[in-house]
């Protein structure tokens, strides 16, 4: 029996795919192609790259102080950033067979190949591989809470919240206690 959130949650997917297929679209116009995860640009783009870009010499000249002073501020997040990488990481590798919770690939969400862009001087190759392990780290680590969440406490909040994980429209209503046990008994079912 299909319902209005199944049917919203399927127009959803279907935006996705159009999105990305835009994006590939787009893609193509920029005359790359991705060769095992490598990213190869077609003859001659990488020297229009370089030509368009900043040099680190001018970049630095035209940064303001404050921008510079703030900069050990930003850069002191790798600290808790690493601790958190290896925390979810060693977490999901320990508990997720006990639970029987399919493991989540880092290797989907951490990637780098901005460096790649010759149009970036070697300080903004740096900031984006931050940038980009910052980012891609936190969407990881909440895949994996978002898996252990679906496995123990699948209930929607009575308050909407910003920023759920894929799984969490699959969670009971708040509220909702017989749905809440019949999702409970066939994941124990499952986990047995």
């Amino acid at each position: 029996m299909s319902t209005k959130i199944d049917d919203l949650r399927h127009q959803i997917a279907r935006l996705e795919g159009e999105l990305e297929a835009e994006f590939e679209r787009r893609r193509a116009a920029f005359s790359y192609t991705v060769e095992k995860k490598r990213v190869v640009f077609e003859q001659g783009v990488q020297q229009q790259h370089a030509a368009a870009g900043q040099k680190l010499a001018s970049y630095l000249a035209k940064a303001r102080p404050l921008v510079v002073l703030t900069a050990p501020f930003i850069y002191a997040v790798i600290v808790p950033f690493v601790l958190l990488d290896s925390f979810v990481t060693v977490y999901q590798a320990v508990c997720f067979p006990v639970y029987r919770i399919e493991k989540v690939r880092r290797a989907d969400y951490i990637t780098f190949d901005r460096s790649r862009l010759s149009y970036l001087n070697a300080l903004e190759k740096f900031n984006c591989m931050y940038c980009s392990y910052g980012n891609a780290l936190l969407a990881y680590a909440r895949e994996i809470v978002g898996r252990t969440e679906e496995h123990w406490c699948p209930i929607k909040h009575a308050r909407r919240i910003a920023g759920t994980h894929p799984h969490y429209p699959e969670f009971s209503d708040f509220g909702d206690a017989e749905a809440f046990q019949k999702r409970k008994q066939k994941l124990h079912a499952k986990t047995k």
